[in-house]
């Protein structure tokens, strides 16, 4: 059931057996899966998913390449709630460990908010990440081609950048150090550093070793047309002209809710085991939130595996159904 402001009081006494933060690809498997397992389950969804803006697909078995990240976000809800779980568009602020359950308390509505807090026995972080992106004075112009033949993550697309002229934009000296594994594709690349910092000796000799190209200016704007990026138009007026991009700024990381729980991270990253479970025995990461890769196809699989484990556990605790009438 879509929940509302208006049918939020029929769950505020309810305790589910799970709530998931997030509805990208990672969090709608594991809901499915959940629904599956007869168990009851919310999914709290902020909007935005980073899968949301990518404009092609081309990692997911099985989908035509041209399918557009929103259509499988859309069709995955559907699925989802057509198996009787309760999904919630709100903003996830805290988790709270109770003891025998969490409370999650979420803000519904960017504007005249309303506030709601849900009781769970296991929470599924699945909120994912945002890559940080060139900032220019016209946003808008970095939006005309991010997701498109503007990459963010090499793994996903290095191959399509194979033989291709390849501008890639840092944040620091070690955002660039991505060049050298985009080498393996092709050769043609040039470093920007927006004129954000400085480049020791010893990087720009290894630039040189390899035959990369170093822009030091400031970016005035991206050129090019019908979503399609063909260059760099730099503050003094000079143009680069390039085939893709490839931005290695960071990204944040949306697991704020979370900072009141002592979770095992690795750099940003949550570290869970094979199964998805967190440090704490009913917290289970999945995603780009923990440690791996940041794949659709892979979002997807931890959700199935998070959601599983909780079955296991519910399961092992409360054992099988007994037919009563054959009991003797």
């Amino acid at each position: 059931m879509k929940l509302t402001t208006e049918n939020l009081s029929e769950r505020v006494d309810h305790v589910y057996d799970v709530i998931v933060v997030g509805g990208g690809a990672g969090g709608l498997s594991a809901g499915i899966y959940l629904q599956r397992y007869l168990l009851s389950s919310l999914i709290i969804d902020k909007g935005k998913a980073r899968s949301s803006w990518m404009q092609e697909l081309h990692n997911y078995v099985g989908l035509p390449t041209d399918t557009p990240g929103r259509k499988l976000l859309k069709q995955g809800k559907e699925d989802y709630v057509s198996l009787g779980g309760d999904f919630l568009n709100a903003f996830v602020e805290e988790v709270i460990d109770e003891g025998e359950t969490f409370a999650v308390k979420v803000k519904i509505g960017r504007q005249n908010s309303t506030y709601q807090t849900f009781r769970t026995k296991y929470v599924i972080a699945g909120s994912g990440i945002i890559d940080y992106l060139p900032e220019l004075e016209n946003m808008k112009n970095v939006f005309d081609y991010a997701g498109y033949n503007m990459h963010v993550c090499l793994i996903c697309d290095g191959y399509e950048m194979a033989d291709q002229r390849v501008g890639v934009f840092g944040n620091s000296e070690g955002s660039l150090e991505v060049a050298f594994s985009l080498g393996w594709f092709t050769p043609y690349i040039t470093l920007f550093t927006q004129g954000l910092f400085d480049v020791s000796d010893e990087f720009r000799q290894k630039l040189k070793e390899h035959g990369y190209l170093l822009v030091e200016k400031s970016i005035n704007q991206f050129v090019g047309e019908k979503h399609q990026m063909t260059g760099v138009k730099l503050a003094d007026g000079e143009i680069v002209n390039l085939d893709a991009g490839l931005i290695s700024m960071g990204s944040k990381y949306h697991a704020d809710y979370l900072k009141g729980i002592n979770l095992e991270f690795q750099g940003n990253n949550i570290v869970t085991d094979k199964m998805a479970r967190t440090s704490h025995p009913r917290i289970f990461a999945i995603g780009d939130l923990k440690v791996g890769l940041n794949q659709v196809v892979i979002a997807a699989a931890d959700g199935a595996l998070a959601a599983t484990q909780i079955w296991r556990d519910i399961r092992r605790a409360t054992g099988a159904k007994r037919w009563e009438a054959n009991i003797k």
